[in-house]
């Protein structure tokens, strides 16, 4: 008997590719079937790729629906002026059609600062006619030349009776490396920097501790970034949502990690003032030495009360005109954020079921406009905290670099934002709300998949609008950073809906317009000298790490998960660190992971076990661990980073595997290798658990050493461990 040849299947069937359901979810971005990490192919169930339909507007409900909105998608391509957004990388060409109706196109451009263009920056030639998509539509190409400058330029378009524009988005065709980078390769530390507190601090690690700990971590370590937890706009009263990966907002700071010593206007503070905001403090600064998780609803309770006594102080003329400019180039964008802010606090949490304003009123409603009038110091006190908070992330990032680090702070970029968050009050139109929301399929590490209860970017509304709420999170990011970390960044290119109900297997991908994505990164990290780094993990096609590198986006390679081939199975060899890319972010491990001590004692499979996270019985969960471990141990172990007695005593000798895992890394060609404050220390505990909320403390761990004792601030960079991973990292 001949023995089977059978192909696993890989793609769609051309049966299944003619039916109009699937040619209507394709047109529109929705991917009817997808690899999941493990290879194997899924199909999307039809009434999944309805409902992200529904969601999308699209009305695909019944076969007859299904017809006349293909019917539709099709005369609206054929007949479009031209497209929205048009992407243009220097050095490339690629034609724009446009399809005019009423004769011959006339095309006009006006750049970024507000001129119209005068030079060779585009031509525009008459295609064949056989190249119509019908006998009344003319088809023209308009090529953007070379000359065009880097930028966000307006391209209007007139065929006799029609008039469109279009958003121009110009770009260098990759992000430079900034010379510091192209010297020698960087290394930083990842830190939560919430869980890193000082005596100063208010139960939470600050943007004081911040600053502290970047300018130790650079003369001391000798580190040149610090990669810290993401610190968007979070809510203005407790209870707060402690992950730092489901912000209100995208395009404001998180508040609760302003320090108030460093605000100038605290050294005005006499008499009852000072002694009301000494007593707050007191009040919660004994939980800074306290190893248990952290209260950040207290902390947070304490605080705003001593803010809000420091914002009432008189601030001078130059303090007042500062406040005034900051207010004036937030713009719109910061009064969005202010009377969301005041709704929050006057008519409650919008997630209680009582409170209907979030539904019920907007920002056309004329309650709005009252409240602004009726509660114009919490108004105030609100865009008030933004810009003491930009101040302070300012000044840390001047810290780093002042300190001597290349890079200074690397931000991380959450995937979206909370469903009751300011940004989808104000701006609904962007989001895909109400009947699905984002999270990920599942993969080895999360069996069940994720469902981040986040509601998806609309990608149509993106496109017309140019992209612009991508592009001023981007710049107003790197105002304050030397790179980017983006969290998810196959979220550039395609992102899981999840129809409500579904749970996170029943999902399906929608696709985006990357391109326009990478755009805007390359322009305003080449405006900064700065780098972006995507975090390329879990179910990712190949092409999305070719495309990044294309453009000078870094990949994310870490240990745990390098193995030969990039095999998805748990004991298959581990790749050799030569094999690394080099543009990309190499580490031993990473926020989603306990730390590496910790999953050295295998801490993870304990820790899913009793959350019941598991999808198979927990000794096959172990089995791999095990297989994973010695695979790892052996890898290190022959390449001559660890001695074989080691490896015979895991628990015996963990300092030992940590700063043999580093000094591997070390022999990478990656371009940023981190190290993780949590590995430095010894801290066992896991920062985070994916697929739990209340189940565990997530984003709550202090920061502690081996022995279960708080590291403050001032002494990390005093500690050995951290100094001895240091001399790894710096070797």
């Amino acid at each position: 008997m001949m023995p089977d040849q059978t192909t696993p299947q890989r793609e769609e069937s051309a049966e299944r590719l003619t039916r109009p359901l699937i040619r209507l979810a394709n047109m529109w971005g929705v991917s009817t079937s997808y690899i999941d990490q493990l290879g194997t192919y899924v199909e999307i169930d039809d009434d999944v790729l309805v409902t992200v339909l529904k969601a999308l507007g699209v009305d695909a409900s019944t076969d007859e629906r299904v017809d006349e909105a293909l019917k539709l998608r099709l005369n609206e391509e054929a007949t479009r002026l031209v497209p929205p957004t048009v992407v243009k990388f220097i050095g490339t060409d690629e034609p724009v059609e446009l399809h005019a109706l009423h004769g011959e196109p006339t095309v006009t451009l006006m750049l970024e600062e507000g001129v119209h263009a005068e030079g060779d920056f585009f031509t525009v030639e008459r295609k064949d006619a056989e190249a119509a998509p019908d006998a009344d539509v003319t088809v023209y190409e308009l090529t953007l030349t070379d000359a065009l400058p880097i930028g966000y330029h307006t391209l209007t378009v007139e065929d006799g009776e029609r008039h469109a524009t279009a958003h121009v988005i110009c770009a260098p065709a990759r992000i430079p490396v900034p010379q510091a980078v192209q010297e020698r390769h960087r290394w930083g530390w990842m830190a939560q920097m919430y869980s890193v507190r000082s005596a100063d601090s208010w139960g939470v690690g600050d943007y004081g501790d911040l600053r502290e700990l970047v300018t130790d971590a650079a003369r001391k370590s000798h580190a040149d970034f610090m990669l810290i937890n993401p610190i968007h706009a979070t809510a203005p009263i407790t209870p707060l949502e402690p992950s730092p990966y489901l912000p209100e907002s995208r395009r404001f700071l998180n508040v609760t990690y302003i320090r108030p010593q460093d605000i100038p206007e605290y050294e005005h503070l006499e008499g009852d003032d000072f002694n009301k905001v000494e007593a707050l403090h007191a009040r919660v600064a004994a939980a800074d030495t306290d190893p248990s998780p952290i209260d950040i609803n207290a902390a947070w309770d304490a605080k705003r009360e001593a803010l809000h006594i420091v914002f009432k102080q008189e601030r001078s003329t130059k303090r007042q005109a500062a406040f005034d400019e900051f207010r004036q180039q937030a713009g719109e964008d910061l009064r969005a954020f202010a009377l969301w802010s005041v709704a929050f606090q006057v008519w409650g949490a919008p997630w209680d079921a009582e409170n209907d304003w979030f539904t019920k009123y907007d920002r056309h409603s004329p309650q709005i406009a009252q409240l602004e009038n009726d509660y114009g110091d919490l108004y105030d006190f609100a865009c008030w905290l933004q810009w003491i908070a930009a101040e302070q992330v300012e000044a840390a990032q001047r810290a780093a670099k002042n300190a001597g680090m290349a890079l200074g702070l690397m931000q991380d970029m959450a995937v979206g934002v909370h469903t009751y968050g300011s940004d989808v009050w104000w701006s609904p139109e962007r989001f895909a709300v109400g009947t699905v929301t984002v999270g990920c399929p599942p993969d080895f590490y999360n069996q069940q998949g994720q469902d981040w209860g986040q509601p998806p970017f609309d990608p149509n509304f993106m496109e017309s609008d140019g992209y612009n709420v991508y592009r001023d999170m981007v710049h107003n990011m790197f105002a304050h950073a030397g790179a980017i970390r983006i969290d998810h960044v196959l979220g550039m290119f395609r992102l899981w809906w999840i129809p409500q109900g579904k749970g996170p297997r029943g999902g399906a991908y929608v696709r985006y317009n990357y391109e326009a994505m990478l755009a805007i990164l390359t322009i305003e990290a080449s405006r900064v000298d700065g780098m972006v780094i995507g975090e390329d993990l879990g179910t990712v096609p190949d092409y999305v790490s070719r495309i990044l590198a294309e453009h000078g986006v870094l990949g994310t390679t870490v240990e745990w998960f390098a193995r030969v081939d990039n095999s998805p199975n748990a004991g298959d060899p581990y790749a050799m660190p030569d094999t690394y890319r080099e543009y990309s972010l190499a580490s031993v491990t990473t926020h989603d992971l306990p730390p590496t001590a910790g999953y050295l004692m295998y801490e993870h499979v304990k820790l899913r076990e009793q959350l019941h996270l598991l999808s198979e019985p927990v000794e096959e969960f172990m089995k791999s661990a095990e297989a994973e471990q010695r695979a790892m141990l052996k890898l290190l172990v022959s390449g001559g980073w660890l001695p074989q007695e080691a490896a015979d005593d895991v628990p015996g000798h963990l300092q030992q595997i940590v700063e043999a895992m580093h000094a591997m890394l070390k022999d990478s060609p990656a371009l940023l290798l981190q190290a993780a404050l949590v590995d430095g220390v010894g801290e066992m505990r896991t920062q985070n658990q994916p697929g739990t909320s209340t189940e565990y403390p997530n984003w709550r761990i202090p920061l502690a050493d081996a022995e279960g004792h708080v590291v403050p601030t001032n002494e990390v960079f005093d500690s050995p461990r951290v100094m001895s991973l240091s001399q790894i990292m710096n070797r």
